[in-house]
């Protein structure tokens, strides 16, 4: 039972991460990313292929990993710069896809459907199973509290009411004299940065990754523990994500006791728990758990 809270916490930092990255770009910024499995998905391979092919230090993939999400954030951003709304959510949804769909067939790079195995751990091997997965959640624990710590500083600095400013209304910020595009690749590589570094370390911790893992389906639930965590709001971030990874594992254990469904309708039954549950947060508290507050003036 113990292990168990442990994995559970650390995918919980992990989803922290992915929440506190769309912050960046979607409540702070107000450009719709709904790619985010994707640079998820490439910093993942990224850390693992240097890592387990070229035998590098796990702390050079997860450099590496950052930064080549980072430059694919920006590319992304260069070209859809002046899209906004329903086609900006096309496009980086369509990005997600055509990674997936790159580690599915790419089998001299990302050996397909099968996957990459054996992803190095810290000290994975050295130590006790027990050991490995605290030693793992106290890793990711400073990573969250390093990121949190970066996006609290964007959110408080004139950079991040610059930001905020592109969000209310980017026309408005332009006039006032701001190179809008400028900050818009520049929030898109910080947030797809933090995306790939949860990837990798997501990699680093299961030791295996396929396609099939990088599904839409993480999307939609990061995308939920930001909004009914609080959109904008760094610490709202953080607690969606544990809210989100809480109804899952207890939707896990609320559905275990229907023996008359089959296993696909017992899977369908707890998505359809989780997003009732997440509705009735947000018919209670509409603008999250923990709404942004702007500081006045």
């Amino acid at each position: 039972m113990e292990n168990y809270l442990v994995a559970m916490a650390v995918f919980a930092g992990l989803y922290a991460l992915l929440a506190l990255g769309l912050n960046v770009v979607w409540g702070m910024t107000g450009m719709i990313n709904l790619g985010l499995v994707g640079f998820f998905g490439l910093g993942a391979y990224a850390s693992a292929l240097l890592t387990r092919a070229h035998r590098a230090p796990i702390v050079l993939g997860l450099a590496a990993a950052a930064l080549v999400t980072a430059a694919a954030g920006a590319a992304m951003a260069l070209t859809t710069a002046r899209l906004r709304g329903d086609y900006l959510a096309i496009i980086t949804l369509g990005f997600s896809e055509v990674v997936r769909l790159v580690a599915s067939n790419e089998l001299w790079l990302t050996n397909g459907t099968d996957g990459i195995s054996g992803i190095p751990g810290p000290w994975r091997g050295r130590v006790t199973p027990q050991t490995f997965n605290v030693v793992y959640l106290a890793i990711v624990a400073l990573a969250v509290l390093a990121v949190f710590a970066l996006c609290q500083r964007i959110r408080s600095s004139p950079y991040g009411r610059v930001l905020r400013a592109i969000r209310d209304d980017d026309q408005v910020a332009a006039v006032a004299g701001k190179r809008v595009i400028v900050f818009k690749v520049q929030a898109f590589a910080v947030s797809a940065a933090i995306l790939g570094l949860a990837g990798a370390l997501w990699g680093h911790y299961t030791s295996f990754i396929a396609p099939d893992v990088f599904t839409p389906l993480v999307t939609i639930y990061v995308v939920l523990a930001l909004t009914a965590g609080g959109t904008g709001n760094n610490v709202g971030a953080v607690l969606g994500a544990a809210l989100v990874i809480f109804l899952m594992e207890a939707t896990r254990f609320a559905t275990g006791w229907v023996g008359m469904l089959k296993p696909v309708q017992v899977a369908a039954l707890r998505e359809a728990l989780i997003g009732g549950a997440l509705l009735v947060v947000l018919r209670v508290r509409p603008r999250g758990l923990l709404p942004e507050r702007l500081a006045r003036s």
